[in-house]
């Protein structure tokens, strides 16, 4: 039976079992020794450092050091986050301002200003009179070859100077940082932008050198009347190229850098002289050259050429100027004269509106700035104010500055509910309502109970438009709304959130006055445009816009046309703006007020014209109760009333009588002050009629169509065999 046993199967070695375990060992072992060598490592370093264990003050001090330090990395690395939009800029061809030399002619024909660097007039800044970069220097950063952007010893000089004054007598920022804010900020007054300002110092310092950071400065910086850089300055004052300048002229012109519309010398020529004196005195108490080296200059000062008191619109131009390189980034010439859409006369009746407010109101309602956007019936771009002062602050605030526009935002709610399906005379409830966290309450607190849609908009009721948008203009009504907006001529994006129904997304200037003149075309885009034209030195058109834009789109229909039209013709008569109403025009219009008071505006139109007026404070502090309807509907009345006088009066679609008189409650005006004389309207200069101008215009298309004629065969062949004999 021992002999039908199965074998026995042969053992095989267990070697995976002692691998894992050699394993096992070696990691014990080498993570034992491993912390046993930190342990004793640590414990020597511990030994070391005692050596330096301090105690009692000394401790104190050393404790307060070292957080100091930890809390100032971490300071910077918020800092440096901080600017990080500011070196965005950087990323983007920012010298292309020195590819384009533009000349800029009114709708007329009448050349008014200049912009981009003409490479002919920018000297090499070796080229430059000595004197003049020592008059540079010597006032703007007399340290500039010595610091890395950022000047420490002459901010705390600044600094104690202002403490000594009791105001600001003497700035600390470098002329890098001038320069880092003329190339890539704004004049915004915060501590964002003195950060942004001041990594983009430390960032031009690192990626260019000295001269070209001069360089920049002095081709780049406003020089009063109209002027960027000293070479156009010294030919716009003085006649003559920069090489030549004297130290007296010199001086003149390094004293504008403070402040162009204060020392302009064709504006100021005495206070342009006295700040000459002062920047010979920084070059002597800098040690750049003796008293009497600028003995001379003092007894002889500068003087300069007569340029009268001809204004160039600025902002415009600037704005302008970017449209320019917009449009043609793709011709090779760029070397251009530009038609522009701007009204001398209009322009200068707007910045007087504009000005003249600031003027009698500014004080007492505690508002330092104001802009305006005017345009016409067609979408050209008649007159733009961007602030008070171009001299004094380039910021445009036509264009540039984001503010939320209030109730003047509604009527993309109410054109929406239109196109939905409503009517002016749709019953709604005015009275609380809640979307998620947010209640918006009315002006005054107070709610009308059971109103119409023409109620609530003509009043400016805020619970109606959230109302229609949460309840009956569907689920994507906000996306609808900004679609709406966008649609209207909007450029600038509206932030998605519920609160935008009643004007909370922040918009320019120039967007709302461009929505507004939607209404005027019965609901077509405005094609709103700056630039008519742009032609080479050869007199190529390069650029029409009536030849190479395409015809307008509608946007509303014409019934929600119509219906927003009998509502907002009804605001200036019997609404909020009672002091927009132009004398015989028809108008309409919507006022917005913001919270706490810190933007007003008002948005109107008649058969011919658009326009957004704003007022408000750069620092976002609040106005002193300030509304639409007050200062904002004044300054759009004393615009249009100029504007309106001596021309054909266009209908608004679906009211043919443009002039008809429109019923309501008439608004006090202001009474002048006693010992004081109202003052005349302003008058605008008498002009060609609208039928002459036609028949003009017709001549002008007859004659360019019109075939050369031929010379007679037989004439031209006796007048060749005269010739011969």
């Amino acid at each position: 039976m021992a002999d039908n046993l199965p074998p026995e199967p042969e053992k095989k070695p267990r070697l995976k079992r002692h691998i894992f375990l050699r394993i096992d060992s070696w990691i014990d072992s080498t993570l034992w020794n491993a912390g046993f060598k930190f342990t004793e490592a640590w414990e020597e370093i511990t030994i070391f450092f005692r050596r330096f264990r301090v105690r009692g003050l000394k401790r104190l001090f050393f404790e307060v050091l070292g957080e100091g330090m930890t809390l100032g990395t971490a300071g910077f690395v918020v800092l440096l986050a901080l600017a990080q939009p500011a070196f965005e800029e950087t990323k983007k061809d920012w010298r292309n301002h020195d590819n384009f030399a533009v000349t800029f002619l009114d709708r007329y024909g009448n050349q008014i200003g200049h912009r981009g660097i003409i490479h002919e007039n920018s000297v090499p800044i070796d080229e430059l009179p000595d004197h003049l970069i020592k008059a540079v220097l010597a006032t703007e950063d007399r340290r500039f070859f010595d610091h890395f952007g950022i000047d420490f010893l002459g901010l705390i000089r600044a600094m104690s100077e202002n403490a000594k004054a009791g105001s600001v007598v003497q700035g600390g920022s470098t002329l890098t940082q001038q320069l880092a804010k003329n190339l890539f900020l704004t004049n915004e007054r915060s501590i964002e932008r003195k950060i942004k300002e001041a990594f983009l110092s430390l960032w031009l310092e690192a990626n260019l050198s000295k001269k070209e950071i001069l360089s920049l400065y002095l081709d780049r910086a406003y020089m009063g009347g109209g002027t960027f850089g000293a070479a156009a300055a010294s030919q716009f004052y003085f006649g003559k190229p920069i090489t030549e300048v004297t130290l007296a002229e010199s001086a003149m012109l390094a004293g504008l850098f403070k402040a162009p519309a204060k020392y302009a010398p064709h504006v100021n020529l005495p206070a342009a002289r006295a700040r000459a004196n002062e920047v010979l005195s920084n070059m002597v108490q800098g040690g750049i050259m003796t008293e009497g080296q600028v003995i001379a200059a003092r007894r002889n000062p500068a003087t300069v050429v007569d340029r009268g008191q001809a204004e160039a619109p600025d902002f415009f131009l600037d704005w302008a100027f970017d449209e320019v390189q917009r449009i043609a980034a793709k011709f090779p010439d760029h070397s251009l004269v530009v038609r522009t859409t701007v009204d001398t006369g209009l322009q200068k009746a707007a910045e007087e509106a504009v000005a003249s407010s600031l003027r009698e109101y500014g004080e007492a309602y505690h508002v330092k700035q104001g802009a305006l956007v005017l345009i016409e019936n067609g979408g050209a771009v008649r007159a733009m104010v961007g602030g008070r002062d171009y001299g004094e602050s380039q910021f445009n605030r036509a264009t540039r500055a984001l503010r939320q526009p209030g109730s003047s935002f509604k009527i993309y709610t109410y054109s929406l509910a239109m196109e939905s399906g409503l009517t002016p005379e749709t019953p709604i409830t005015d009275g609380p309502i809640s979307w998620g966290n947010w209640s918006p309450k009315n002006y005054g607190n107070s709610y009308a109970g059971r109103i119409n849609i023409e109620t609530a908009l003509v009043k400016s009721i805020n619970t109606i438009p959230v109302r229609l948008a949460k309840d009956r203009l569907g689920p994507n009504a906000i996306n609808d709304i900004m679609a709406e907006a966008k649609k209207f001529g909007v450029e600038t994006p509206i932030r998605k959130d519920v609160t935008i129904p009643i004007g909370t997304s922040e918009v320019t200037v120039l967007d709302q006055a461009t929505a507004y003149a939607v209404f005027p075309t019965g609901g077509y885009q405005s094609r709103r445009h700056g630039i008519q034209q742009i032609m080479n030195y050869n007199g190529d058109v390069l650029y029409d816009f009536d030849r190479d834009e395409p015809q307008p789109q509608r946007v509303l229909s014409e019934q929600a046309a119509h219906s927003m039209l009998q509502m907002l013709t009804k605001v200036p008569y019997i609404g909020t703006a009672r002091r927009a109403a132009v004398d015989g025009v028809l108008t309409g219009g919507k006022t917005g007020t913001t919270q706490a008071y810190r933007d007003a505006w008002f948005c109107g139109f008649t058969g011919n014209y658009a326009a957004a007026v704003w007022f408000g404070n750069d620092d976002y502090t609040s106005t002193n109760n300030m509304t639409g309807g007050s200062v904002p509907a004044m300054t759009f009345k004393k615009l249009m009333d100029y504007a309106h006088q001596g021309i054909d009066l266009r209908p608004i679609p679906g009211f043919e009588n443009p002039g008809k008189e429109v019923t309501g409650e008439k608004v006090a005006k202001a009474a002048p002050k006693d010992g004081e004389e109202a003052l005349p309207a302003p008058v605008r200069p008498r002009s060609l009629s609208a039928g002459s101008t036609r028949l003009i215009r017709d001549i002008a298309r007859m004659l360019k169509e019109a075939k050369p004629p031929a010379r007679p065969i037989q004439k031209l062949a006796s007048a060749e065999l005269r010739g011969s004999e």
